[in-house]
């Protein structure tokens, strides 16, 4: 049973990257069409972060009222409709208004199917299921791309990726059935907290201050929160850092930006091979490890500055470093704070994601505006530095759990 629902799920997941990238790949097109400055994209992609944080932290709830099957189905459906909305869009306020769906679709369907995964399945299979989103986020822009050709309109980019969404909804609502078969296909290392679950799916949902206060819970946000702002940051300033401080032609420093994307995209599918041999704490400690490599050759560059490949290499390997980290830590979340908790967890997790991901790009932006943008990978290694200890927290508060 187990073996037809994680394509059904490997499927929703393509669904919530597809959309990511079509809003910057339209926005150049977008924002002329509606005659707004170009900087309110912005206000869209915050209104899409406050209201997934919104979903994210209430996850816990819905999960144990509808089953996470029944979240997955309702959540990729709201994405659904918001797309299309979008693609009927000719006013700036309507996207705003179409936003509010989208983004409490996907942050639910986040929680729930990280939770889902972490619960039933192998580490690698949550690799690969984030591998999934990176397949979607990489297509996003290629439809949005054809859409734009031949005279046709942005709103057809939209309206192409809601069908799609409306197809996947159709999908994930025929395999509700298969969400039931829960004692199938359990991993060995979950199958005590797998039975503690379903003792306890009557409990009420956890609050958020009581999520807070689980032992570790404040470390592993804090580590979530660094994770995302570090991924984010060199995601979003990559590029920049090349062509205003290395002094690389705007194209080339565009081009060679994905060596970051491509680090993590290809990482995470090599990735779930390796969770067949390491443990998730192997990992994640092996990825910041991979990461401060590549932090430290971008640094190497300011003072030695031979070779501009110190740069690509150093963004290279900060792409292959992040790739275990989120879908580790969330695999061993139930590990750590069992699995009757581990959705009210992964939802301030995702919570957490989500504010690190709208506060610190824009931070760096302000520290390069008025410092130097020299400052690219020292801000990135003093994330990784905090990242590095509040997890090292984690692991230790959860293995002396474990051990009680």
């Amino acid at each position: 049973m187990f073996s037809f629902l994680l394509p059904i799920i490997y499927l929703a997941f393509i669904s919530l990257g597809l959309p990511d990238a079509l809003l910057g790949s339209g926005w150049p097109v977008m924002y002329k069409s509606m005659n707004v400055p170009i900087s309110y994209e912005g206000i869209i992609t915050m209104s899409i972060a406050a209201c997934t944080v919104i979903s994210s932290l209430l996850s816990d709830r819905l999960t144990k009222k509808l089953g996470a099957g029944r979240v997955t189905a309702i959540s990729v459906g709201m994405t659904a409709v918001a797309l299309l909305g979008y693609s009927f869009s000719s006013h700036f306020y309507m996207l705003i208004l179409w936003s509010i769906p989208y983004g409490l679709g996907a942050g639910s369907v986040d929680a729930a199917l990280n939770n889902y995964v972490a619960i039933h399945y192998e580490s690698r299979h949550m690799s690969w299921l984030h591998c999934m989103w990176g397949v979607g986020i990489s297509v996003g822009p290629y439809i949005m791309s054809y859409a734009l050709s031949g005279g046709r309109d942005w709103q057809n980019g939209y309206r192409i990726v809601g069908i799609i969404q409306v197809v996947l909804t159709a999908a994930v609502f025929l395999s509700l059935p298969l969400w039931k078969g829960r004692d199938e296909g359990v991993n060995s290392e979950t199958a005590m907290t797998e039975k503690k679950a379903e003792d306890k799916t009557s409990e009420k949902p956890l609050s958020l201050r009581e999520i807070i206060m689980l032992p570790a819970a404040k470390q592993i946000m804090v580590a979530f929160f660094c994770y995302c702002a570090l991924e984010q940051t060199a995601l979003l300033w990559g590029a920049s850092y090349m062509a205003e401080y290395c002094g690389l032609a705007e194209a080339k420093a565009a081009s060679f930006s994905s060596f970051f994307c491509i680090g993590i995209t290809i990482g995470r599918g090599v990735c779930g091979f390796m969770t067949m041999k390491f443990s998730d704490k192997q990992m994640n400690r092996m990825g910041m490890a991979i990461i401060a490599a590549g932090v430290i050759s971008i640094m190497v560059y300011q003072f030695v500055p031979v070779t501009m490949w110190l740069v690509y290499i150093g963004l290279g390997l900060v792409g292959i470093g992040c790739s275990p980290i989120y879908p580790c830590v969330i695999h061993s979340t139930p590990e750590y704070f069992g699995a009757d908790k581990s959705q009210a967890v992964i939802g301030v997790e995702m919570a957490s994601a989500y504010v690190g991901i709208v506060l610190m790009p824009p931070l760096f932006g302000v520290v390069a505006k008025n410092i130097s943008m020299s400052m690219f990978p020292f801000y990135l290694g003093a994330i990784l530095v905090l990242m590095f200890f509040m997890y090292e927290i984690v692991v230790k508060i959860g293995e002396s759990r474990k051990e009680n």
